[in-house]
């Protein structure tokens, strides 16, 4: 699948609004439209129609990427990493299975931005505690459980709830709350004029389509999945959490060959190590996901 050159590419310069302008352009597919063209793609390899089944959803990975705007990476870039876990599914759609391809490309794109998350972020290290990990994936969750949700500074009250609700200091959840409250853009920001009224960023997401609406996931889903890559982590091994870690989780990686050193191994088993960690990870998170009776990719 390499026809993707000419993709709608959201970049700081271009800027939001421009970008969710260019992909509204592309056309929802009609169900039967939708079937043909993936059977084209599986059966023929056709790029064409691979490119049309991409572009048709650019809105979709769009709209779940807002769902992260709140961990303070760059907007353009989570959007760009949920393309590509939205090409992810499109490569492994099949239409005999009698979904929508939206419905099956949701966990691609999740879990592409939540990797891109975990690599990211240096907040959150594979080496702190599982209570740690847990405030960083749920506090959002729980400031809205409480209804918590005005800008700055928790009160007191609420401090100490959340902090006793997800099993950690008060301390924490004053200093992650700060943290993870900065630069958040609003989907009823305004980013323009139609002629007809002011344009919010949620205006230009949203689907005419009631069918293509259902398609999408509920924010109790979205909490369920980052609630299965926290259990996920848990299968890495000591030696794993560490090179993981200090290959992917700091804002200056550390080198293989300063790895190789420290483990007496070769720089090439360093990174196989690390590879296999994130293998480990997802084929984890899915095994749990079945557990739950969660649909996940076949």
């Amino acid at each position: 699948m390499s026809n993707y050159t000419n993709l709608p590419a959201p970049s700081p310069e271009q800027g939001l609004n421009n970008y969710l302008q260019s992909i509204r352009k592309f056309p929802m597919l009609e169900p039967e439209e939708e079937y043909m063209l993936a059977k084209s793609w599986v059966e023929n390899e056709d790029t064409d129609a691979a490119h049309k089944l991409v572009t048709s959803h650019l809105r979709l990975a769009a709209k779940i990427a807002m769902g992260y705007r709140g961990y303070g990476l760059p907007q353009a870039e989570v959007i760009s990493e949920a393309n590509v876990g939205l090409m992810q599914a499109v490569k492994r759609f099949d239409p005999e299975k009698g979904f929508r391809l939206s419905t099956y490309a949701m966990w691609w794109i999740r879990a592409s931005i939540q990797e891109f998350v975990l690599r990211s972020w240096s907040l959150v290290k594979l080496g702190t505690t599982s209570a740690q990990k847990k405030l960083f994936f749920n506090l959002r969750k729980a400031k809205a459980r409480i209804g918590a949700l005005e800008d700055g500074d928790l009160r007191p009250e609420n401090v100490k709830r959340i902090a006793t609700d997800l099993g950690v200091t008060e301390t924490e959840v004053i200093s992650m709350n700060r943290r993870m409250s900065g630069g958040d853009a609003s989907l009823n920001a305004q980013v323009g004029s139609d002629g007809e009224g002011t344009m919010q960023w949620q205006d230009w997401l949203e689907d005419e389509s009631a069918d293509q609406a259902g398609d999408y996931a509920e924010k109790d889903e979205l909490d369920v999945r980052r609630e299965l890559l926290i259990e996920a982590m848990d299968v890495l091994n000591v030696r794993e959490k560490d090179i993981l870690e200090q290959r992917r989780l700091k804002d200056k990686p550390v080198t293989l060959e300063v790895l190789s050193g420290q483990y007496g191994v070769s720089r090439e088993r360093i990174r196989q190590i690390e590879v296999r960690a994130f293998e480990k990870i997802q084929t984890r998170m899915r095994d749990l996901a079945k557990g739950k009776g969660i649909m996940v990719p076949a």
